[in-house]
């Protein structure tokens, strides 16, 4: 009986507790200002000033915190694009996120990518 409870008690927290978010860790890049005005999947033009980026497999317009852990500086981009195309590459940002992110002298950077949960508008 008490292994019944046990078990039970342990469901109940499983189920109250937030699902954890989904973490990737691997290398981003940004895209060149020569793509500045060129269409993105999603139908919209890049805007090097906007925080966008693209990903491969994620679905459009999923918001991710995307942190550089050399120095603790994140920000939240959108998905807009696929790619990137380099194999090596998690995930390719806009300009001004990777201005933001404190990477464009070193063009590359290791990144924590984090799905950012969904908001139902309502609260």
């Amino acid at each position: 009986m008490q292994l019944f409870r046990t078990l039970l008690l342990s469901a109940a927290l499983c189920i109250m507790l937030p699902a954890a978010a989904q973490q990737y860790r691997g290398r981003a890049s940004f895209y060149s200002n020569a793509f500045q005005g060129n269409r993105m999947s999603d139908g919209t033009p890049y805007d090097k000033d906007k925080l966008t980026c693209a990903h491969r497999s994620l679905p459009l317009g999923t918001m991710l915190k995307v942190t550089n852990p050399k120095n603790g500086k994140s920000v939240v981009v959108k998905v807009t694009d696929r790619g990137p195309h380099q194999r090596r590459l998690l995930i390719d940002l806009s300009r001004k996120a990777a201005e933001e992110l404190d990477m464009v002298r070193q063009g590359v950077a290791e990144v924590v990518v984090e799905v950012m949960p969904k908001t139902t508008g309502k609260e």
